[in-house]
């Protein structure tokens, strides 16, 4: 099984940013865990600041793997064209977000992500990729 995580803007600032939003784990180091705990997944990761290249990888590997993994960070609630990426690919597109986007700002309970993805886990810190993984198995 081949599943891509592919991460937006400023999620490269994990373990620096908002420690009391995101918590002091880099993503780096938490993917070495998940690596580490699903050994026999392929698990691949991306991150980008820039929306084109999100939508790049995800048509990229969007008819070859098994499952996304799609934090979108910002973009979750400004982008239509991530969100019509996700309709033009056949992989099932699991969205996430480590903090409970609904207990915050009111822009953020809005996404343009969750009506085409297959499912959406929020809420739960890191961990969120981690359930995301076990979705697909």
């Amino acid at each position: 099984m081949k599943i891509m995580i592919i991460n937006g803007p400023n999620l490269n600032l994990l373990g620096k940013r908002e420690p009391e939003v995101y918590g002091s784990t880099t993503f780096e180091a938490y993917f070495t865990e998940l690596q580490t705990k699903f050994k026999t997944v392929e698990l691949a990761y991306y991150q980008s600041n820039i929306e084109g290249e999100l939508i790049d990888k995800i048509q990229e590997v969007g008819f070859s793997y098994d499952g996304i993994i799609l934090n979108a960070g910002a973009y979750t609630h400004t982008s239509i064209g991530i969100g019509d990426a996700i309709r033009g690919i056949t992989t099932p597109v699991i969205e996430v977000h480590i903090s409970n986007t609904f207990g915050r700002e009111a822009f953020r309970h809005v996404s343009h992500i969750s009506p085409a993805a297959k499912g959406v886990i929020l809420g739960f810190g890191l961990q969120s990729y981690d359930l995301a993984i076990q979705s697909f198995l």
